[in-house]
């Protein structure tokens, strides 16, 4: 009886590891480059692996990371959001004349009820008028930055608060903040992805929308959750970046739409929607934080790390497909 449940048990661990490696074969293949990369700019460049240049990576990896968790769960319904970069900026830029003119935790609300007002409006569009994420969330990205820049006439805020900084500089247990809520912000993602009814939604809608109706999903409702999601989670980043610096500047959030996007593509994640996962996207928010970090300490130009980054991601779909038809 002994050899009997030992074999059992064996061949219970032997299907789990069957089945890990097959759910999350995309993801273990592009840690395996995010590894290669790391060892190579090591070689390229001994700065690479200082402990400030360490520490220097994970405030890089902070706001692409926490806005890349809400457009993994977008990119899951086949969505898109184009909007992130001005919704942080519209948010920040309002809760600092808040900050400025009231109090710090009227600021900061406004900051958090900007960013989700925003992202339910997105959903509402594009869930309930049926428009296109595409359209939507662009012209959402031209109308903040717009308001943005005539709301302060282009100005910058500047004199916030002093316990406004305290999101960008205070430490728990030796850790900057920000790493600890980009953590857990993960994990909590990563949980309700794969325990709860909205995640199993959220996979579902992007692999069929139509049967996920018929089979009682309210497909509206869930996917508007997730642009409202993303909404709130671009505020958080608002908050910790503006904190961390400072200042408040109209173009807050300037082009970080491309990389997340490309974050959660790298990670794995497919654009015709119900494949991906959050563990794929961290690797893929490291993987460009490292690139746009290595390049920078090689003494790349500026001009040509935009290529770079459009190579790897054109790449990764290339080796998603194919390893989908395998």
């Amino acid at each position: 009886m002994g050899t009997i449940e030992m074999d059992k048990t064996k061949h219970t661990r032997l299907s789990g590891l069957h089945n890990f490696r097959s759910e999350y074969s995309v993801e273990i293949m592009m840690f395996l480059v995010f590894l290669l990369l790391c060892a190579l700019i090591s070689v390229l460049t001994p700065r690479f692996l200082s402990a400030g240049n360490i520490r220097n990576l994970f405030w890089q990896a902070t706001t692409v990371g926490i806005i890349a968790i809400g457009q993994t769960l977008i990119i899951l319904t086949a969505g898109i959001d184009l909007s992130v970069g001005g919704i942080m900026a519209i948010s920040a830029m309002l809760g600092g004349l808040v900050m400025s003119n009231t109090s710090l935790g009227a600021g900061i609300t406004t900051v958090l009820l900007t960013g989700l007002g925003v992202g339910v409006l997105n959903g509402v569009l594009v869930s309930y008028a049926r428009l296109a994420p595409f359209i939507v969330t662009l012209g959402t990205l031209s109308i903040t930055q717009s308001l943005t820049y005539v709301i302060t006439d282009g100005s910058s805020i500047t004199g916030l608060p002093a316990g406004y900084r305290f999101f960008g500089y205070q430490r728990v247990f030796g850790l900057p903040l920000y790493t600890i809520v980009l953590i857990g912000l993960f994990i909590l993602g990563h949980i309700m992805l794969k325990k709860t009814k909205l995640g199993r939604f959220l996979y579902a809608i992007g692999s069929n929308e139509e049967a996920s109706r018929l089979a009682g999903v309210n497909v509206k409702f869930n996917k508007m959750i997730a642009y409202s999601i993303t909404g709130l989670l671009c505020a958080i980043a608002a908050l910790i970046l503006t904190s961390r610096l400072g200042a408040i500047d109209p173009d807050t959030g300037s082009g970080i739409e491309l990389d997340t996007i490309a974050a959660v593509v790298i990670g794995g994640a497919s654009m015709s929607g119900g494949k991906g996962s959050l563990v794929g996207t961290l690797i893929g928010v490291f993987f460009i934080t490292v690139l746009h970090n290595g390049l920078n300490l090689i003494g790349v130009s500026p001009f040509w790390q935009g290529s770079a980054v459009g190579a790897v991601i054109i790449i990764s779909v290339l080796l998603d497909s194919m390893l989908r038809s395998r």
